[in-house]
């Protein structure tokens, strides 16, 4: 044990980082793709449209722990957004052993203090299922390449299927650690690859189990779910590739944060050098990271690549910052901490007068109990709230208790609720956005309200009283669902 070294002394910021977290959780308002997920979790199914299930598996288990409420929504991915400190700990004692121990809780430090965590622990999105179970893959491989045994593996592939299982982006990691296996061949330890085999051999088929019913999904969907997020290398404009490539470098250090960014930059250096001496440890972790960073700027050279999708690789980048000294490193974490306390600060009290251009939280969070009240004053007894897009009906239905609320789009046939709605109804939407008018046989504008707080507008809403025609297509009524909403109290 290092000279110095307390877990204590790491354990009481990651507690108190936690219990941050968790009142921040419940105080903030639930986004639209939160409220979204919120219905999978109530519509269990096998996957989902947009991604795998483990989004709605975490927060249908926080519902039941927590209530139907923000903090229910996102209790399971804050308690992970800590828990997943062990794996780093666990990997970088194992994947770097010349780091000692002290320098494993370092580097789950620096993981914590990116804003990329102090957003993803307190919002419930399919980011932080993923990045816990790649760090647990993470913390597998660490005791597979320390000798621990090959029934790490079996571990490890059920790690790898729950991570897929939350977003498909895990498989690039996966695939790094493959290219790890071929090398590790290719440079004189075929014999070491040999013993694996029958460990590699169980983990595949592992792996193949876990991520069954996803397949099964979209086999019975059209592959609906593997095309749409495939679909997204269509658009390809490689004129405004410096345009892409800037916009990724800028979104990862924002995310990362300045200081961390750093520590990340020079933890992969010292890697790539190690690895260069085939030091085992140090090739995992720089084949689990450039495989998938280099598909991010290769798509990044004709598309937009969104500042969350390289989140996968921050486990590892932050096991690698374990090579190096800490001089700087109270810096980068406190540098971290204090952009996440400030979005915190913003999200919660709006202490700058920002538009909802700049302003995610105004834009996304505010004012929907507001908006809810004054449908309920136009709306009258008995009346359906419909809505033209899947994040504005996802929200009414958490904020409009004994309501019937629908959503209308095509998205919702393939979900497993109640469809279709008859009679008169009140439908929401945006006045910029268009709806199917030829679904009612009237529409009569009721007015605009305007979605905010504090005064500063997040969206104008147009209110419109409708009445559903009696002869709908079967395939409309298909895509016409009952949203689950709150019992009425």
């Amino acid at each position: 044990m290092s000279a110095g070294y307390s877990p204590s002394r790491w354990l009481y910021p990651l507690g108190l980082l936690a219990c941050v977290r968790l009142v921040v959780a419940g105080w903030l308002p639930l986004s639209p793709d939160e409220a979204y997920y919120r219905v999978w979790a109530l519509a269990p199914a096998a996957s989902y449209l947009d991604h795998p299930p483990m989004v709605a598996v975490w927060l249908r288990l926080g519902l039941l722990l927590a209530g139907d409420s923000p903090l229910g929504a996102r209790l399971v991915g804050v308690l992970a957004g800590c828990g997943l400190s062990f794996f780093i700990i666990r990997a970088a004692r194992d994947l770097v052993p010349d780091g000692g121990r002290e320098r494993g809780w370092r580097a789950a430090l620096l993981l914590q203090a990116t804003l990329a965590l102090a957003i993803q622990s307190v919002v419930i999105t399919p980011d932080m299922p993923v990045l816990f179970f790649v760090a647990m893959l993470l913390w597998c491989m660490g005791r597979i390449v320390a000798g621990a045994g090959t029934w790490w593996w079996g571990l490890a592939g059920l790690a790898a299927g729950l991570a897929f299982d939350s977003k498909y982006t895990a498989i690039l990691p996966v695939a790094g650690i493959g290219l790890w296996l071929g090398l590790q061949a290719l440079w004189g330890r075929w014999a070491w690859v040999r013993g694996q085999a029958a460990g590699v051999a169980g983990a595949l088929g592992l792996v193949a189990v876990v991520v069954a019913p996803v397949v099964w999904w979209n086999a019975r969907h059209d592959w609906a779910s593997f095309a749409r997020q495939g679909g997204r290398t269509a658009d390809w404009h490689p004129a405004r590739a410096f345009q892409y490539l800037t916009e990724l470098l800028g979104g990862q250090l924002g995310l990362m944060t300045p200081g961390v960014a750093l520590f990340f930059a020079g933890g992969m250096t010292c890697l790539l050098r190690r690895a260069r001496r085939h030091d085992p440890g140090a090739m995992l972790l720089a084949c689990m990271t450039c495989v998938p960073a280099c598909v991010f700027v290769q798509h990044a050279l004709g598309d937009r690549v969104q500042a969350n999708w390289p989140l996968v690789i921050y486990p590892l980048l932050a096991v690698g910052t374990a090579v190096l000294g800490w001089r700087w490193g109270r810096w980068a974490v406190g540098g971290g901490m204090a952009m996440g306390a400030m979005v915190y600060a913003q999200a919660l009290f709006a202490l700058l007068p920002l538009s909802a251009h700049t302003d995610v939280a105004l834009r996304q969070m505010a004012g929907w109990r507001d908006l809810a009240a004054r449908i309920n004053d136009v709306a009258r007894p008995g009346e359906f709230i419909a809505a033209c897009d899947y994040g504005t009906a996802a929200e009414l239905a958490s904020v409009m208790p004994g309501r019937v609320v629908v959503g209308m789009e095509p998205r919702w046939a393939l979900f497993s609720l109640p469809h279709g709605v008859a009679g008169d109804g009140v439908m929401v939407c945006n006045p910029r956005r268009e709806f199917e008018r030829a679904d009612f046989t009237l529409v009569q504008p009721l007015g605009v309200v305007m979605r905010g707080r504090h005064g500063r507008v997040a969206e104008p809403v147009g209110l419109y009283r409708v009445h559903m025609r009696e002869d709908l297509p079967a395939a409309r009524v298909q895509s016409i669902a009952r949203l689950p909403v709150p019992p009425q109290s």
